[in-house]
């Protein structure tokens, strides 16, 4: 998703700063040029000009973000999901439905403004009614306050959601902290992401890639121990969408060395059996493990602890 081109949005009276001094500097370019006509008719060219440029800006401006702004209900379900917990997101529509408006009337007022101008018959009348046409758009404007506050808090949330591919073949490596997840993803892929040396410090889901022929898979290091959705922080409510909306394989991770209780570690696995996905359990930091903890618990579990094993079995169950 596109989250990082959402533009920058200002406050009103930037808009209304940059709109009139630009008309300023149009109208001095103008006045630099031979104008004909009379006085009457020089007048009016200026205003209309200026008025131009006025709603050309604010126009272009305001069309930017609702350009760049995703459309909500067009989104991935995962990303729809992700944007109702991080967001308020009826305000967001609301502050998007907004700025439509003022669009809208902003070029009403420009029509009706020009209209009046060009029928004025002194110079004087023409004056005031560009003075009223400031005035009637930097009404408009400011009344955009709190919709554009709005979405610039929304833009800066978008551009914080992960960038997960919605098209391609996910498998999310699951499993306690600081249990070696964010290692076995560099080994899977070959990808350096972000490795903490403390349990709950993940900031972010990790994501890499690994392409085998014409196949393309995505890796998600999900962080977190998927407790009740309401008291996740925002980063695992983030895994826990991708499980259940994106993931097509699940890799689990134990780590027999038991920086979290083996029993904690199979209640989470059985609590991953209930999303009834593919699943592939991976053995950790086998290095350091005693021979007999491996046998022993390959007794029980059907795992896997090699990497170069571990790939052919994703590929092959992707493909399939």
């Amino acid at each position: 998703m596109a989250f990082q081109d959402i533009i920058t949005i200002e406050k009103p009276q930037f808009y209304l700063d940059v709109a009139i001094s630009s008309a300023t500097k149009t109208s001095e370019r103008m006045r630099s040029k031979k104008l004909t006509g009379d006085k009457l008719q020089i007048v009016k060219q200026v205003y209309l000009i200026k008025i131009d440029t006025i709603h050309s800006q604010i126009y272009k401006r305001f069309s930017q973000i609702l350009k760049t702004f995703p459309q909500i209900d067009e989104l991935a379900p995962y990303y729809q999901e992700l944007v109702k917990i991080s967001l308020p997101y009826v305000e967001v529509k609301q502050a998007l439905g907004a700025l439509n408006w003022a669009n809208n009337k902003i070029k009403d007022l420009t029509k009706s403004s020009k209209a009046k101008i060009i029928q004025s018959t002194d110079p004087s009348k023409s004056l005031q009614l560009y003075k009223e046409y400031i005035g009637r758009i930097s009404s408009v404007v400011k009344q955009m306050k709190d919709s554009l506050f709005i979405l610039e808090g929304a833009r800066k949330e978008f551009k914080a959601f992960p960038q997960i591919k919605t098209n391609v073949p996910t498998v999310a490596i699951v499993g306690f902290p600081n249990i070696g997840k964010t290692t076995l993803l560099y080994k899977l892929t070959g990808s350096k992401p972000e490795i903490n040396e403390y349990a709950f410090t993940t900031k972010k889901l990790n994501i890499a890639y690994l392409r085998k022929d014409k196949t393309k898979i995505q890796f998600l290091d999900t962080p977190g121990t998927l407790n009740r959705f309401e008291k996740m922080n925002n980063i695992e409510k983030q895994a826990s969408l991708a499980l259940e909306h994106l993931t097509h394989h699940i890799i689990y991770v134990f780590d027999l060395t038991e920086p979290f209780p083996l029993k904690d570690q199979i209640a989470l696995y059985e609590k991953i059996k209930e999303l009834k996905l593919p699943t592939t359990l991976y053995l950790s930091k086998t290095d350091i493990l005693k021979k007999e903890q491996i046998e022993e618990f390959s007794k029980k579990y059907t795992i896997t602890t090699d990497i170069k094993e571990l790939k052919s079995i994703i590929l092959k169950k992707i493909k399939a």
